[in-house]
């Protein structure tokens, strides 16, 4: 399998759960502004999707940075 893992190169978000007893994962790389970030664990997973959808990735779409 490929590796997903975003970076600077390929930027983007990663959402993922290796099995189902396993706690959600996910990860980011902005390729507007370079910020990287990662999370375990629903909530904070959720939490990071609506900081990477608010402040990045979307984000710098609609406001233009």
């Amino acid at each position: 399998m490929a590796d997903l893992t975003p970076t600077h190169d390929f930027p983007g978000i990663r959402i993922g759960q290796h099995s189902s007893s396993s706690e959600p994962f996910a990860d980011y790389a902005c390729g507007g502004c370079g910020a990287t970030n990662q999370a375990t664990g629903k909530d904070d997973v959720k939490a990071l999707v609506q900081h990477y959808t608010d402040n990045h990735g979307p984000a710098h779409k609609r406001n233009g940075r």
